[in-house]
């Protein structure tokens, strides 16, 4: 990739999934001379290792929950005694948005940590991290840090279940919307000041200065916002909303942050709500039926835009290639309006082997509801 860079005189790099960035991609692209935006292999940590960032919180005073490592299943096992029902138990490496479990029982945490210590999300499980099950509702907070400066970058919420009203298994995302008013300005303050300053304050002076987005996953419990976890990327579907609201440039914003000047950015969005459903192959957050075919003919006529996640062109058709295949995406005055754009748009494609959830946004739906009455 720097080869080609460097053949090609390209002058920005945006690395999107956190792979190649755990991997060290933008280390060799900065050793190249070459403007990257995301951080070093070093820092990317914060999303490649779970027990990394619970440590570093450990160390920083980060609100975050209890949690303990475990390097085996015999250790795992006993470290269960520690925590109360419901356990969260998480895989510590990369595992595609898929590496944590849910676990209302000790007996189901006592199996799930055997699948997982048996391979169940490969390498990424060779490691595991228990926590203490937070309670609130949970949102995304995203910043802009060139390591030094840091800008806020808007909210969202996830949909992590595949199944209506937060049910089932998780997944990578299955929708989500922006901004996230759950998430005021108060509470956003607070974030900055308890959790992504010193996340940024201390990851420079330890040697792996952070540079790029930094995608803190929130919990808003009575306590205050606590760190469930850090993305090293945009995220998807978080990406796909936010990008839908951003007016600036967003090319000069992120050149801005690879050449260290992230505090003259301008990162504008407009004052609407966004909202993306994700159209899965059936089957997803498991094997998923691939090669379905999808006609989305029309589907955009009410002003909503399809993201592609996972097709394919086969023999001139498109096609699903991947478990999350589609992210339908509509604006609106409120999420309520977005909600019924994109599930208008949702309603127009022909996917035979896809299926979606029909409840995102409900909770700020809720609460627009009940403000209106």
């Amino acid at each position: 990739m720097t080869a080609f860079c460097k053949a090609q005189a390209i002058a920005l790099v945006v690395v999107g999934p956190e792979a190649p960035l755990v991997a060290g991609l933008a280390d060799s692209l900065r050793a190249a001379g070459i403007a990257v935006f995301g951080p070093s292999a070093a820092a990317a940590q914060l999303e490649g290792s779970k027990g990394f960032t619970k440590d570093l919180c450990r160390r920083a005073g980060i609100p975050t929950a209890g949690y303990v490592r475990c390097a085996s299943l015999s250790d795992a096992l006993a470290a269960l005694d520690r925590f109360a029902a419901p356990y969260v138990l998480k895989a510590d490496g990369l595992a595609a948005g898929k590496g944590v479990v849910i676990a209302a029982t000790c007996a189901e945490a006592q199996d799930a940590l055997a699948e997982m210590f048996g391979g169940q999300f490969g390498e990424a499980g060779a490691e595991v991290v228990i926590e203490e099950f937070l309670k609130g509702e949970e949102v995304s907070f995203f910043a802009l840090t060139d390591g030094e400066a840091i800008v806020p970058f808007g909210s969202a919420q996830d949909h992590k279940r595949v199944g209506e009203g937060d049910t089932g298994p998780n997944t990578g995302g299955m929708g989500a919307y922006s901004p996230a008013p759950v998430l005021t300005l108060a509470l956003e303050a607070q974030v900055m000041a308890e959790i992504v300053k010193p996340t940024v304050r201390t990851m420079r002076e330890e040697g792996m200065p952070y540079s790029g987005v930094l995608f803190a996953g929130l919990m808003l419990t009575e306590d205050g916002p606590k760190l469930i976890e850090y993305n090293c990327r945009f995220g998807d579907p978080e990406c796909q909303v936010l990008m839908m609201r951003l007016e600036s440039d967003l090319a000069e914003v992120l050149l801005a942050c690879a050449q260290g000047q992230i505090a003259e950015a301008e990162a504008r969005f407009a004052d609407r709500a966004a909202l993306t459903v994700v159209m899965a192959a059936k089957g997803y957050p498991g094997a998923p039926d691939k090669g379905g075919t999808i006609d989305l003919d029309d589907c955009e006529r009410g002003g909503a835009k399809v993201f592609h996640a996972g097709t394919a062109i086969n023999d001139g058709r498109l096609v699903a290639n991947g478990g999350r295949v589609l992210n339908v995406t509509a604006t609106g005055r409120s999420v309520t309006e977005a909600q019924k754009t994109a599930y208008a748009a949702v309603d127009a494609i022909e996917f035979p082997t896809g299926f979606c959830r029909r409840d995102i946004g409900y909770r700020e739906v809720s609460r627009e509801n009940v403000d209106a009455a």
